[in-house]
C-alpha cells in the first residue's frame, strides 16, 4: 500500500468514527487527489452519488451520475473499481 493510500485510509476512518469532516480532510483529500477529488464532491453536491443496496447480503454498488451534458451513469464498487472514464485513465492506464 503506497503512503498515499495510508493517509487516505487515515483520514477516511477519522471521518467515519466523527462523522464530521473538516477543513484539514478536505486540503489534505484535494493534495493526494487533485482534479479527481474536486470532481468527486461536485457530483456529491449535486447528489449524483446513489448507493443501491441487495437484501439480505447487505452487499452494495454505488451508482454515480458523471458531470458531462450527457449525464452518463457508472456503476462503481467501493475501493475496487468504477466505470468512468476517470478510473480507467488515471487508475487502470497508470498500471
Amino acid at each position: 500500500m503506497s503512503a498515499s493510500s495510508v493517509v487516505a485510509e487515515t483520514i477516511w476512518k477519522e471521518i467515519e468514527s466523527t462523522h464530521t469532516v473538516n477543513d484539514d480532510h478536505l486540503w489534505s483529500l484535494h493534495f493526494l487527489f487533485g482534479k479527481n477529488f474536486e470532481g468527486a464532491t461536485r457530483i456529491v453536491d449535486l447528489r449524483g452519488v446513489s448507493k443501491i443496496s441487495a437484501h439480505p447480503s447487505g452487499r452494495f454498488i454505488f451508482q454515480v451520475t458523471g458531470e458531462s451534458q450527457r449525464k452518463d451513469q457508472y456503476l462503481c464498487f467501493a475501493e475496487n473499481f468504477c466505470a468512468c472514464y476517470s478510473f480507467f485513465y488515471d487508475v487502470v492506464n497508470r498500471v
